[in-house]
């Protein structure tokens, strides 16, 4: 049985075969890892749909202001990269604001340079420059009653975006890739998938609009750091500075998005925006 583990390059390492091919470069320090997952068989022996995974390594993204504007600068990259789609955007960030390892989609949102009702109301050139971006957070099904893929399919449906870009945090396998690793893919995601807790997909297939999903890892396995010596309930661990990751995760991803988005603008004009 596969770790729980919402990072393709951790699964493919529990469970190395045909039908995936991993590619490795480094920037300035930073690691980058792209794992396609080719085959069906492939997809089911690691619990990961077929498609492009790329993991974006940087170990001070914390505590380096040039490693976290490199970060963002490759997060836009690779966003540009898996889709070709960027002239409507909504971005959708999931999770529980009220629980802080689960905040981070809300709180990527809360950052996010939106522009939908600027682009309909204004027609100066600054605007005409500007990427059409939308965004909601739309809270978990304990909250609302509804699964999340109901909500944003019928956002989807109203508002019809030619992308969308779905936020989650992760769990991770190994602690070093909590708060130090980005994973961007063309895949979508299943809310909860890392913990035990899946939800509805979110994926092309069912919101009918090609599906970006971001997350970083919040919480790991307790057995796993116990070196499977854990014996109690099942239990989840998460960084004592966690509000830190978040906060320095979400403004990360966040940026990544504007950058992509607006990529007539430079990152300290988009802070200057969003303040």
């Amino acid at each position: 049985m596969l770790n729980r583990t919402d990072l393709a390059i951790e699964s493919h390492m529990q469970a190395v075969g045909e039908g995936v091919t991993v590619n490795e470069k480094d920037y300035h320090g930073i690691t980058i890892t792209e794992v396609i997952v080719e085959t069906d068989i492939a997809a089911k022996r690691i619990s990961k749909p077929k498609g492009r995974y790329v993991a974006i390594k940087a170990t001070e993204l914390l505590h380096d202001t040039e490693v976290y504007l490199d970060v963002c600068s490759l997060l836009a990259k690779t966003i540009t990269e898996l889709s070709d789609r960027h002239n409507d955007i909504l971005v959708a960030g999931l999770g529980n604001r009220d629980i802080t390892p689960d905040a981070l989609g809300p709180e990527v949102v809360s950052r996010v340079f939106v522009t939908n009702h600027i682009k309909e109301q204004l027609k100066y050139d600054f605007v005409e420059k500007l990427g059409r971006v939308s965004a909601i957070a739309p809270g978990v099904l304990g909250t609302t009653g509804m699964e999340t893929s109901e909500i944003i399919r019928g956002v989807a449906n109203e508002k019809k975006p030619d992308l969308i870009i779905a936020v989650d945090a992760f769990a991770a396998s190994d602690a070093n890739n909590i708060s130090t690793t980005i994973q961007v893919s063309d895949s979508g995601l299943i809310p909860g998938g890392g913990v035990g807790n899946r939800r509805n997909a979110i994926n092309e297939e069912t919101l009918g609009v090609p599906v970006i999903a971001i997350g970083v890892p919040t919480v790991v396995d307790a057995d796993i750091l116990s070196g499977g010596r854990w014996k109690g309930e099942s239990l989840v661990v998460t960084p004592k500075d966690i509000d830190i990751v978040i906060d320095r995760a979400a403004k990360t991803i966040a940026n990544g998005i504007n950058m992509a988005a607006h990529p007539e603008l430079t990152i300290e004009e988009i802070e200057s925006y969003v303040g």
